[in-house]
């Protein structure tokens, strides 16, 4: 086991190098320079010198990405020229907006698809199968910013169920607001319960094919029993890596998501970032997403490792 989580945590290290590397330099491709695209076509000759001058980009890139390294590894992300704030106080007013809207969403989608799946395993190849199937596919299909938008037409707009939102600038407005965190959540868990409902009803199938369901039901216990006390359980451990691997997704889609729905948020922060050619925040904002999307998939290992021991050997 401990050789499998020292292997696991250098790939994610390694992960984690590379993705910096590759974010480092490609913005430093950008056209005209990244100084130039920050102040526009109109700055001058002196403002372009002393902002190069101020941010280090004087210096050669492999000395700009070591400073920008260490103090990474320090936890300091830098300071945005065009917002004159550092960046981790802008994480800082941000971060928790994205968590609530990424936790409750997965949260979620756990409790809604796991039963769901179970249902379609249990009824394979009936109306209940067929429909929530094809639900599953319209759901999963539908690019989710285009689901935003419908919900937010639907039930701000025409049918004024749900006011229409403030903007969403703090963790304490997302949480004492929780009618306004309804559609925005709903937006994510449509496409993701639609994906984990068919990844949960193809692991329940698998488990009912396997020789120790039918030795179990010979020997004399309920189908009932071995469907929730085995076929279940093992039915839910390829759900950890599940999780871990859809962070990805699920974080990319709330970027669309606090858009759409104003809020302001790690994924809006980022956007507005880009916009902006605000080089230093999107530096920042992608190293912090890419760590927490490698440390999910690394306690998503972990946790496969320690429910199934048959993959510490892999």
């Amino acid at each position: 086991m401990t050789a499998y989580l020292i292997r696991r945590t250098l790939q994610s290290i390694a992960t984690l190098f590379i993705v910096s590397l590759a974010t480092f330099g490609l913005l430093h491709l950008m056209p005209n320079g990244v100084v130039r695209g920050m102040l526009g076509q109109r700055a001058t000759p002196q403002q372009i010198a002393y902002v190069t001058h101020k941010l280090g980009l004087d210096k050669h890139i492999w000395d700009q990405y070591w400073i920008w390294i260490k103090n990474l590894l320090h936890g300091d992300l830098g300071t945005s020229y065009i917002r004159n704030q550092s960046v981790d106080n802008l994480v800082k007013e941000t971060l928790g907006q994205s968590a609530y809207l990424v936790g409750l969403a997965l949260l979620l989608t756990i409790v809604l698809a796991v039963p769901i799946g179970v249902l379609q395993a249990t009824r394979r190849n009936t109306v209940t199968d067929y429909t929530i199937t094809t639900l599953s596919f319209i759901g999963y299909a539908v690019p989710v910013f285009f689901i935003g938008v419908i919900l937010r037409d639907i039930f701000q707009v025409k049918l004024h169920w749900i006011p229409t939102a403030n903007q969403i600038d703090s963790f304490s407005s997302a949480f004492g607001q929780p009618e306004q965190m309804v559609l925005p959540v709903g937006t994510l868990v449509i496409g993701l319960v639609a994906g984990y409902s068919r990844y949960m009803r193809s692991a329940m199938l698998d488990e009912l094919t396997q020789d120790y369901v039918r030795t179990a039901i010979a020997k004399g216990a309920t189908k009932r029993r071995v469907l929730y006390r085995h076929v279940l359980r093992n039915a839910l451990i390829p759900m950890a890596t599940l999780v871990g691997l859809s962070l990805p997704g699920l974080v990319g889609g709330a970027l669309l998501v606090e858009q759409i729905f104003n809020i302001q948020g790690i994924g809006l922060l980022t956007i507005n970032a880009a916009q902006q050619n605000d080089f230093v925040v999107v530096l920042g904002t992608t190293m912090l997403t890419a760590l927490v999307t490698v440390l999910g998939s690394l306690v998503a290992d972990i946790s496969y490792a320690a429910l199934d021991p048959r993959v510490r050997l892999t």
